[in-house]
């Protein structure tokens, strides 16, 4: 079995089993054969599973397949830590190790990765890429406890999706030993999401300097900041 695939199907399985069974493995075979039919075809043939069937799992496309394959990645990084290790972290620690933990998941698959994201970033695609990176900060939020409901709930996950996207970027070109790169921008940019808070209270401030959320993110993006 894949080290990062579910338990093995039962004999007569849902189209959604099937899906979610084959998902950790398309990222693998993407790599060479593209997000395509022809990367589900080889991970039905890997994985043993009928491949009419495995094409019908997979019947609305690339984006669907990504779409599956990043389900899976949230799946294995909740599997990650328990609620108890998490808890006995503070804030920042529960946010930067469960970057970390999504960055070790995808660290076998990063050239399937980097060829996602290629898709994802064509125009029509462009809606359904904020909404998957709105998805895995949402993920990891409420994972590290996160209850907001109001104004915070939507800064927060902005703000993690853009660190998130921008680590990313580090990330699929980072060579470095233990990628000792990446984490130290990660480290950058959480520290900058920190600051946020004391940023945000200008927000309500009377009188207080005018907070620009747009030029915030940006900041995220650059390496040096």
């Amino acid at each position: 079995m894949h080290p990062k695939q579910p338990k093995p199907l039962r004999d007569d399985p849902t189209l959604d089993e099937v899906r979610a069974y084959l998902a950790p493995l398309l990222a693998s075979q993407a790599a060479f054969d593209g997000w395509n039919e022809d990367a589900v075809a080889a991970a039905a043939k890997q994985a043993r599973v009928d491949g009419d069937i495995a094409r019908l799992a997979f019947n609305d496309g690339p984006v669907d397949m990504i779409d599956a394959w990043f389900q899976s990645v949230d799946e294995t990084m909740v599997a990650k830590y328990s609620a108890e290790e998490l808890g006995a972290m503070k804030i920042r620690e529960r946010i930067t190790v469960l970057v970390v933990a999504r960055l070790e998941i995808l660290e076998p698959d990063r050239e399937g990765l980097r060829r996602a994201l290629a898709l994802l970033a064509v125009p029509p695609n462009l809606r359904t890429a904020a909404k998957l990176g709105w998805r895995a900060a949402d993920k990891m939020w409420r994972l590290a406890g996160d209850t907001a409901t109001d104004y915070n709930h939507y800064t927060k996950r902005t703000l993690l999706s853009a660190v998130y996207g921008s680590t990313i970027s580090v990330f699929l070109d980072d060579e470095s030993d233990g990628h000792a790169e990446t984490k130290a921008f990660l480290d950058r940019r959480i520290e900058n999401v920190m600051q946020f808070e004391k940023v945000k209270a200008k927000l309500t401030k009377p009188g207080g300097d005018r907070f620009s959320m747009a030029r915030f993110i940006g900041r995220l993006r650059y390496r040096g900041a």
